[in-house]
């Protein structure tokens, strides 16, 4: 049976709190509270009306790094601070004189969070990073009203649109499947609700639906966005590219293209073989200009050995300039590879940058432990930072623009995913965000957005 998913839907507080006034570092104590078990920071701070991080300013020790909520824990509890009014409007509306800018945001997410299965696992991350944004955004006097469905995989949607809650909301987040966007386009379209489709759905509606914003980029689109990047980038470069006898490589594609395109702009480019010898692989390099290498598989064990192939010629010639531009799949690859990524000045195209050395990334990896009693997924990109930066953008843009909020502006404030739309067509938005993540020889990582 579907049911409506609350904004506590994680967490569950048994609380007291002793009725003292007390001076702390200038602020006004209104009590203490006796932590309990299996309560959680982020379920004490909204059991309280207020932040996380108002929270942490009256208990300085939660900011120490090996900080642990233990039963028996006595936090000071702070007043909460003045937060900009808000004017919710009951009629739901959606035209111009209900100014959401003026009331809380109603956000919908409809997604399938279980733990039945890995996709309900996922997205119950990823909602959480949802839950942690809204978080954040109290502080800055940005309100959320938040409702949240289990759409399972063979679930009925339709049972779960016909909730008089959906309509009402202002922006939905999901579907995650296909079968999915039929009854949720004709849905948005009727109430003037922003969708945000915030994974790799096939959606044809988004052709001619104005309200949809699909942030995911096919990878045909990603490559052409990559190659044409390329040749601006490296335009004074030779190209070298590495064929790496991988048959299950599907990187072929974009080899093959990129050729096709160096060709159109007359910028040199030779071929080479992973088993090549030494005199062979050294004849592919140009001893005039830079040079960029481009393997055709995204495999760590090839990438190895290019790495140590690059290493040896330029042992025995040291002023050889060598560049590398690789693949997404090789931001995994860090531990292995770091040293190389670094040496040989390597760029890696993607639409996220995950930095775990980010104090942004710590803070929120920290604040997900604490509230969650768990760590994210090791994965990339990180599901619940996604969901963050997702929910970030979208409330954010909402709350200054209202509805006009076409998320065309550019987005600073990303930890990991930054986001711009534009117009696909005459229908609805799609993000055109691509990334170049820089390795640079004195051992910075860089992003480069465009």
């Amino acid at each position: 049976m579907t049911r409506v998913l609350r904004y506590f839907l994680f967490f569950s507080a048994f609380w007291i709190a002793v009725g003292v006034a007390s001076a702390q570092k200038g602020e006004q104590i209104r009590g203490l509270h006796k932590v309990k078990k299996k309560e959680t920071i982020f379920g004490i701070s909204r059991m309280y009306e207020i932040t996380i991080d108002q929270l942490m300013e009256a208990n300085p020790e939660m900011k120490e790094p090996d900080f642990n909520l233990k039963k028996g824990t006595v936090l000071r509890i702070p007043f909460p601070k003045q937060q900009l009014a808000t004017a919710v409007v009951k009629d739901a509306d959606p035209d111009e004189t209900d100014d959401i800018r003026k009331r809380a945001i109603r956000l919908g997410v409809i997604l399938p969070l279980h733990n039945v299965n890995g996709d309900g696992k996922r997205m119950v991350e990823y909602y959480r990073g949802v839950l942690m944004a809204c978080d954040s955004l109290k502080q800055r006097g940005i309100s959320v009203d938040v409702h949240a469905w289990n759409a399972a995989e063979d679930g009925d949607i339709h049972q779960i649109l016909h909730d008089e809650a959906a309509a009402k909301c202002d922006l939905i987040i999901g579907p995650l499947y296909s079968k999915q966007m039929d009854a949720m386009s004709a849905f948005v379209a009727k109430h003037k609700i922003k969708l945000l489709i915030p994974f790799s759905i096939n959606a044809p509606q988004l052709a001619d639906n104005q309200y949809i914003f699909q942030v995911y980029q096919s990878h045909v689109t990603q490559n052409a966005s990559t190659i044409s990047h390329f040749v601006r980038g490296f335009k004074n470069y030779h190209t070298v590219i590495i064929d790496c006898n991988d048959s299950t490589s599907q990187k072929g594609s974009f080899t093959t293209a990129l050729r096709r395109q160096l060709e159109q702009e007359k910028m040199t480019c030779s071929i080479t073989n992973l088993k090549s010898g030494e005199s062979d692989f050294s004849k592919a390099f140009s001893r005039t200009k830079p040079n960029v290498v481009v393997l055709n598989t995204g495999r760590s064990p090839e990438l190895g050995i290019a790495f140590s192939k690059l290493n040896g010629l330029k042992v025995t010639d040291p002023d050889l300039v060598i560049n590398m531009f690789g693949y997404t799949d090789w931001l995994m690859y860090t531990r292995t590879h770091l040293e190389n990524f670094y040496k040989f000045n390597t760029y890696i195209p993607s639409v996220f940058y995950y930095n775990p050395l980010s104090a942004s990334t710590k803070r929120l990896q920290q604040k997900f432990r604490w509230n969650f009693h768990t760590d994210m997924q090791n994965r990339l990109p990180r599901l619940a930072i996604t969901g963050f930066d997702h929910a970030y953008y979208f409330l954010t843009g909402m709350h200054r623009e209202g509805r006009k909020f076409m998320g065309v502006k550019s987005h600073p404030d990303y930890v990991q995913t930054p986001l711009q739309f534009e117009r696909y067509g005459s229908g609805g938005l799609r993000n055109n965000t691509q990334l170049f993540v820089h390795y640079t020889p004195d051992n910075r990582v860089e992003t480069i957005k465009f």
